[in-house]
């Protein structure tokens, strides 16, 4: 990196790179129940094995708890946002995880958390599930929505008959680098605690962290996918083209998927900003970013513009 490309706050290395990131379809969904546990346990059983398209269909995260005046039955619930590459695998996920997942759970109804446009592309959310009820479902159209009721065992089961498909943006994402285990993490949770404060963004790894970082391709033909090589520090002496310093002994990476662009943008920023609060002092060395040159999508986020300092 050359000195006028040098950007440093608090003694972290900014570097002059990018974060690439690609389109996505979405949708919001609400899952209320009886209180916020059974809301909650819902929630955190739809969005499991939901951290990469990779292998898991979709991308999935808790967005928010919302309070009883925030939701359309107004009882306790929890907004979880959904990601895939399409529309047609974004409704196979729905319909899966909602199904086993939300039908299954005691006490809970589900809506969608979008209102859309009167053309948007709509998927179904409770317009298949409502067949469980083998012919004793019901529906009902209020302002024009229409709802199922569907009968199990401790009541109904309520759930919107659609949900729109808005078009979104996956794959943001911060790379920390840092002296040890100890520091990255600590750095990666701050970053996280205040990404997570954002609305419109999930980031879907465990924790909201991962590190087990990726790059497209690998020796084995078979694999879309391998370890980012540059960036793990056991290779820093072995690799043929490394992106670390012998200081740097622990990575962690935090991906970011947005409703829009602008979601992801402010969702890296107050990320940086989190991580460079704590310093240098606190062992942090460098922030970076993964792209591909610019081939795997149109969304490029660059680290000293997001921060205000491009050209600096």
């Amino acid at each position: 990196m050359s000195a006028a490309a040098m950007l440093e706050i608090n003694g972290v290395v900014i570097d002059d790179t990018f974060a690439e990131a690609f389109p996505m379809k979405a949708t919001r969904l609400v899952i209320t129940a009886h209180n916020a546990t059974w809301a909650n346990h819902a929630a955190v059983a739809l969005t499991g094995f939901a951290t990469s398209v990779i292998a898991c269909g979709c991308e999935a995260g808790i967005e928010r708890v919302l309070e009883p005046g925030e939701t359309p039955d107004g009882r306790p619930g929890v907004a979880v946002l959904i990601f895939s590459m399409s529309g047609k695998d974004l409704a196979k996920q729905i319909e899966r995880r909602v199904g086993q997942c939300v039908l299954t759970c005691p006490t809970t109804a589900v809506y969608t958390g979008l209102d859309g446009p009167p053309d948007a592309d709509r998927t179904a959310l409770g317009k298949n599930l409502r067949f469980f009820g083998d012919g004793w479902q019901i529906s009902k159209v209020i302002d024009g929505r229409r709802y199922w009721r569907v009968p199990v065992m401790d009541g109904e089961f309520v759930a919107e008959e659609t949900t729109p498909v808005v078009k979104a943006v996956g794959g943001g994402n911060l790379l920390i680098l840092a002296h040890d285990t100890e520091a990255a993490l600590g750095a990666a949770e701050a970053a996280v605690v205040a990404m997570r404060a954002l609305p419109n963004v999930i980031l879907p790894f465990p924790g909201g962290v991962v590190r087990s970082g990726s790059k497209i391709g690998s020796k084995y033909a078979s694999l879309p996918a391998s370890s980012n090589d540059a960036f793990c520090p056991a290779l820093t002496p072995l690799a043929k083209r490394t992106e670390l310093s012998a200081e740097v002994g622990c990575v962690m990476e935090i991906v970011i998927d947005g409703l829009t662009d602008g979601d992801v943008a402010a969702a890296m920023r107050v990320g940086m900003e989190a991580v460079v609060a704590r310093g240098a002092a606190a062992g942090v060395r460098r922030i970076s970013a993964g792209n591909y040159g610019g081939k795997l999508g149109p969304y490029l986020y660059r680290l000293h513009a997001l921060l205000g300092k491009e050209g600096a």
